[in-house]
């Protein structure tokens, strides 16, 4: 008798991923949707989780770490954020208790984008962890990141305000990706969030973390002027690379 495989779709709170569960389990109906809780959303995410549950017509299974409650909990006691060696929130609240939960035949799906950017980063997944099996749908199927916003509104679901306000993905919102070197992405982070932005830029300068690079140099995230523009913010999408050392992804 041959053996019977989990299927896993890893569920972010993002438009891609509610696309990529939703394909997945029309292939696979049996398969779990898992998200890694990291207390580090916004809000608004949480409201999307529900639209998408309803969407999918399935429960979102969560897991937790058993060690931190928080992404600063990390951080103070690592006395780390990021850097050359990474991002420790993103192990401790992501890739531990995902080794805790997956089973060694577990196929698993990930939301990556049939875009440039994402193609590159599911092949550097593969060869990060080659022992996992791994799908990409929305890869297969040639849906970009604009396409899965597309389909997430011609559902009738509200896409997390995150996009609205101008971020590149739904993720982090409550501190800021400390992965995010771009000035311009902690200048949109400090506009709309001006308060959480205060938390972590303290919290940085206690660890001495200099989060931003302005031409070539790292700096403080609450060194960036003020008038410093918002045109670009890029930050990378939290999933589990994050923890990679930079690599130029």
């Amino acid at each position: 008798m041959s053996e019977v495989r989990r299927t896993i779709v890893w569920w972010s709170t993002g438009a891609a991923s509610a696309v990529a569960a939703r394909l997945a389990l029309q292939a696979t109906p049996s398969a779990i949707v898992a998200r890694c809780e990291t207390g580090n959303e916004d809000d608004d995410n949480y409201r999307f989780e529900v639209d998408v549950q309803r969407w999918i017509n399935r429960p979102i299974t969560i897991l937790k770490s058993e060690k931190y409650l928080s992404v600063p909990d990390v951080w103070d006691d690592r006395k780390y954020m990021s850097g050359i060696k990474g991002a420790p929130c993103t192990v401790e609240m992501k890739v531990v208790p995902r080794l805790v939960f997956q089973l060694p035949t577990d196929i698993h799906v990930f939301g990556y984008t049939a875009d440039s950017h994402d193609v590159e980063r599911f092949k550097t997944l593969r060869e990060t962890y080659p022992e996992l099996i791994v799908r990409a749908p929305l890869i297969d199927a040639g849906i970009t990141k604009a396409g899965t916003l597309a389909i997430v509104e011609a559902a009738g679901i509200r896409l997390p305000r995150s996009y609205a306000l101008g971020f590149p993905n739904a993720n982090c919102l409550k501190t800021g990706c400390v992965k995010a070197t771009s000035p311009d992405y902690w200048a949109l982070y400090r506009f709309h969030f001006p308060d959480e932005f205060a938390v972590t830029a303290a919290t940085a300068r206690r660890l001495g973390v200099r989060l931003c690079r302005i031409k070539d140099e790292r700096r403080f995230i609450d060194e960036i002027p003020m008038d410093w523009p918002m045109a670009n913010p890029v930050a990378p999408a939290c999933d589990f690379l994050c923890h990679l050392a930079e690599v130029g992804l």
